[in-house]
């Protein structure tokens, strides 16, 4: 199998040569008679504008002819990135073992034109048959004229992205059966955006877990940034019992809730152990935003800045926190949400509660480049890269960055990234004062180190408590945690991202022993769209 991907990609610089020196020629040839003199076909005008209907019906019968034939070549020249398609469609008959392909089209609407795929997948003595939809476009070719498919993997099949390819063979890893924390299994069916989640799992505990493997059509990823992601079972293996720190309930809710909001994840997290009781994305490109995501988080990041100002006693609880309705550091001017009322009077407590943006601006003179960062790495454990959680994850980062960005990153704008899973720990660390590397696997499965950090001290964790149930009960996330009994907390956020029309929608909270952290880009305020996920989350965690 690797062989075939090997010829594939060798393959494809051979077209790129010949296909090269075959359009040089042609275009020698036209432009000359017998003799070498200049002819009247030489000055032929370059076709523009869109493709007619006629020429995407020429364009995508012609593609889809060859592509039949498992003539890879062929095919990827009939679009508009023949160097890239041409190891893919190659493949789509080689490394995959596609045979009886037959291609029908939908009816075109413009220039995009939907079709069906069938064929049969077969391997060692097994087969089954294939069947997906999947639709292309016909563009104009810049420099030749030509109409032409425009290239994107997903042409070949929806779940294909750039560098991947298809594969049937014995199956990189074992099977697994995934269960929750209390013995119930996890399916991609019944939880649907587990699924890259339990691929993962599957590649990195598969061999582990004590299952065989089966045969299998999976898409490969480019040079294993993920997990392969099965599209057919051709013999099934004897799956392995992978134990998970999920809960199905906790997990259910959690898909429930980003359904009512695009581009959204959240995560929720037990602080008493720092275990991962769910985590659910909807997206429409299937990533794990909610383990990944590298996006400023506004000001939930209030939490993490009001620690380190009480840590360096620069300020407490109950001590001042002036709100102005504007606030200047490095020569650049910060302002509040429209309508907040100033107040110079104000305690730490009541701007954090507000989510007041200039009380802490304030005093980003007062704070050394370097105190936000120290605050994230040495209390909450973030930025070291170093979390171990059982599949891939993004640990944060809060730089140690000067000039204006010293002030932005204290209320989670500037160079500070996180991802809901960051800041539903960032909320277990202050509920408890230790910080417990988030898990979605138990530790025993393969004895990996976790990250460690120096956690808080009691009076500082007993002050952020209080400031983020106030927030919950009388400030800026009352709405949403009012019907929430119990000990509750929570902190809201928005921030601003260039290119966008709304800001992106953040809101962390605790209930008893859940905490749980959403997201939803161009979501809005954080009690918007990301506050109810969250209250949704925290309901179902008991």
């Amino acid at each position: 199998m690797r062989k075939g991907v090997k010829a594939a990609v060798v393959g494809s610089v051979f077209v790129v040569m010949v296909g090269g020196a075959g359009y040089g020629a042609f275009n020698l040839v036209s432009a000359l008679n017998g003799d070498g003199s200049a002819g009247s076909a030489g000055q032929e005008a370059v076709k523009t504008g869109p493709p007619s209907s006629a020429e995407v019906e020429e364009t995508t019968r012609a593609f889809f002819a060859a592509w039949e034939k498992a003539q890879g070549a062929k095919a990827a020249s009939y679009t508009n990135n023949a160097s890239e398609a041409e190891p893919l469609l190659t493949s789509f008959g080689q490394d995959a073992h596609l045979t009886a392909v037959k291609i029908t089209p939908g009816e075109a609407t413009g220039r995009t034109v939907p079709f069906s795929v069938k064929a049969t997948v077969s391997y060692d003595g097994k087969s089954k048959p294939l069947a997906y939809d999947s639709r292309l476009t016909v563009v104009r070719g810049v420099t030749t004229g030509r109409a032409l498919v425009d290239w994107k993997p997903s042409v070949v099949h929806p779940a294909l992205k750039d560098g991947d390819t298809l594969v049937t063979e014995e199956a990189a890893n074992p099977p697994i059966e995934a269960v929750d924390r209390d013995g119930t299994v996890l399916t991609k069916e019944k939880y649907p955006s587990l699924g890259p989640i339990l691929d993962e799992l599957r590649a990195r505990y598969g061999d582990k877990a004590g299952g065989t493997p089966g045969v299998e059509l999976a898409v490969r990823h480019t040079a294993g940034e993920a997990a392969d992601t099965s599209l057919l079972t051709l013999s099934e293996g004897k799956p392995g019992r992978l134990p998970t720190t999920l809960s199905a309930s906790v997990q259910a809710a959690a898909e429930k809730a980003v359904k009512e909001y695009d581009e959204s994840s959240v995560v929720a997290v037990k602080p008493s152990t720092g275990e991962v009781l769910a985590v659910a994305n909807n997206r429409t490109d299937g990533w794990n935003a909610a383990f990944l995501g590298q996006v400023a988080p506004g000001s939930t990041m209030k939490i993490l800045s009001a620690a380190m100002l009480i840590d360096n006693e620069l300020t407490s609880m109950n001590g001042p926190a002036p709100c102005p309705d504007s606030a200047i550091s490095e020569s650049q001017t910060f302002h509040n949400i429209t309508g907040m009322t100033p107040n110079e009077n104000a305690t730490l407590s009541e701007s954090f509660a507000r989510s007041c943006n200039t009380a802490f601006i304030k005093f980003a003179d007062e704070v050394q480049v370097d105190s936000l960062t120290k605050e994230a790495q040495e209390r909450f454990g973030l930025g070291q890269d170093n979390w171990k959680v059982g599949i891939p994850s993004f640990d944060g980062s809060v730089p140690a960055a000067g000039g204006p960005d010293t002030a932005a990153n204290m209320i989670g704008q500037g160079q500070v990234q996180m991802s809901p899973l960051n800041m539903a720990s960032v909320t277990s660390t202050a509920m408890t004062g230790t910080f417990r590397q988030p898990v979605i696997v138990p530790q025993r499965l393969d004895d990996r180190e976790l990250a460690r950090a120096q956690g808080l001290s009691g009076s500082t964790v007993a002050q952020l408590r209080a400031m983020m149930n106030r927030t919950a009960t009388s400030g800026t996330a009352a709405g949403v945690m009012s019907r929430l009994g119990g000990d509750i907390g929570a902190k809201t956020g928005s921030a601003e991202v260039d290119g966008q029309a709304k800001a992106n929608s953040w809101f962390t909270g605790y209930r008893n022993d859940v905490a749980a952290a959403a997201m939803a880009q161009q979501g809005g305020r954080g009690g918007d769209a990301a506050g109810p996920i969250v209250a949704a989350v925290l309901r179902a965690g008991g």
